[in-house]
């Protein structure tokens, strides 16, 4: 079964990883995430569960107003051919739906099948935003915060350009 939001905020707590989280009306799209979010500080985000012509998976993560061209992207990360993961793929990896995808989810990616891309730009910021397993709340986290949790996942994301 995967974790729920409960889960996630105890291993921030075993962590010492402070994050907050606002809890909102369920978003799909960051069209809605913009309309919803109120004032919700620091960047916000979207993650891309990707799977490439070899069957390797992918979690990009970046500002939410980064444009990714997938041939380019596919250069810069060394990867096969890119597609989008189908939602069942996503259910059984990653434990969310699409709408919530996540870095977050990485918890739930328990045999570590998912490669972390994240957007360097997106490092730079002070306060970082995504859905914590959910499409309704937002949880702020620092980058540092986020490194450490993905980390305890027993992975290193890579900080890449985009």
């Amino acid at each position: 079964m995967p974790a729920t939001p409960e889960n996630l905020f105890a291993r921030f707590a075993e962590l010492g990883v402070e994050t907050t989280t606002q809890h909102h009306p369920p978003v799909f799209t960051v069209a809605e995430s913009q309309a919803l979010r109120g004032d919700i500080p620091g960047a916000h985000c979207k993650s891309l569960f990707l799977k490439d012509k070899k069957g390797v998976l992918w979690l990009v993560v970046a500002l939410e107003d980064r444009a990714i061209d997938m041939k380019e992207l596919r250069r810069q990360i060394g990867a096969a051919t890119l597609s989008f993961g189908k939602a069942d793929l996503l259910g059984e990896v990653l434990g969310v739906t699409p709408g919530a995808v996540t870095p977050f989810g990485l918890i739930n990616d328990q045999e570590g099948r998912v490669t972390v891309v994240l957007d360097a730009d997106m490092m730079d910021q002070e306060r970082l935003n995504y859905h914590p397993l959910t499409n309704e709340a937002t949880t702020t986290i620092t980058p540092e915060g986020l490194l450490a949790f993905i980390a305890s996942t027993g992975r290193e994301a890579r900080i890449v350009a985009l």
